[in-house]
């Protein structure tokens, strides 16, 4: 049974129109990315599968009940990792998970509290009140909240905006963990290489609308092109429509799609005695994500 399925979603506030007609599904065990620029929906959609939201039209599914129908069920289910840093200040970082554990029915949680603090880095500040916190150490509590309860679907919406680089690869080494246990995993984020890096499908979402779907490499391979910078002992002719830059006797080329270098190279009568050096740059998500908004906007083919 799959964690999440989104199925002909619209939300509408008023005339305006946040999410038209999407849907998408989070398989077991994966990490899917859920990309786009500010204000295409993505937030309204993890409020909708929280129940904060009702859905205009189109269903919600967390491990086949629909959310609006069983929403006790759906919250037991899902851990929730907001973007907006929220706790309560004047109570301690075990003492905020044990209010947390409560809310679910934990009345002794201290072995599942204990793990999340030592693995998020927190045991050490376990009795510090959460005012004294950095900025870093309140958005691991906000995952050490989202987890104790021990969810089988975890939503992360920008769970690491504003973090240093260092906090931020602790963290994907831990949401690549829980991923290896069998969580599912729902993340937003404008940090896109982070994305590419962890996510096993991504949808790209634009103006309340998927735009495209699919496994992130593919993604990747379809809506970008491979450059070679090829450094020769001597000139050659290059097609127009493959060369970017020429210095000299380097070239700067698009690799056609599904081209093999060395087939490329042999189009070119180009031969390994030829070659001073050779970089190859392959096309990266973020490319991929401004050449589908740009495509679907109809400002590119």
């Amino acid at each position: 049974m799959n964690p999440l399925e989104i199925e002909h979603l619209k939300k509408y506030y008023g005339n305006a129109a946040a999410v038209k007609d999407v849907s998408f599904t989070v398989h077991p065990a994966e990490i899917f990315g859920l990309l786009g620029p500010n204000g295409a929906g993505k937030t309204t959609i993890i409020s909708t599968v929280t129940t904060l939201e009702k859905p205009t039209e189109g269903t919600v599914k967390v491990f086949g009940e629909d959310v609006t129908k069983n929403p006790m069920f759906t919250k037991k289910q899902l851990g929730v990792v907001h973007q907006e840093v929220i706790n309560s200040g004047y109570f301690s970082v075990e003492e905020i998970l044990e209010f947390q554990s409560g809310y679910y029915g934990f009345r002794k949680n201290t072995e599942r509290i204990h793990f999340l603090l030592n693995k998020l880095s927190l045991f050490e500040h376990r009795h510090k009140k959460v005012k004294q916190l950095s900025g870093g150490m309140k958005r691991r509590l906000m995952i050490a909240k989202a987890l104790v309860h021990n969810p089988k679907l975890l939503l992360l919406d920008e769970p690491t905006a504003g973090v240093d680089i260092s906090l931020r690869e602790t963290l994907w080494d831990f949401v690549r963990d829980l991923k290896k246990e069998g969580m599912s995993i729902l993340l937003t984020t404008h940090y896109l290489e982070e994305a590419e890096m962890l996510c096993d499908r991504v949808g790209i979402i634009n103006r309340g609308h998927i735009e495209t779907i699919g496994n992130t490499k593919a993604i990747i391979k379809d809506f970008t092109q491979r450059e070679v910078s090829l450094t020769l002992n001597r000139e050659i002719t290059v097609p127009k429509e493959l060369l970017l830059e020429k210095h000299e006797t380097t070239y700067r080329m698009l690799i056609p799609p599904g081209k093999a270098i060395g087939s490329m190279l042999a189009d070119l009568s180009v031969e390994s005695p030829m070659i001073v050096d050779i970089q190859i740059k392959e096309g990266s998500l973020e490319e991929a994500f401004l050449r589908v908004l740009k495509t679907k906007s109809g400002e590119t083919k």
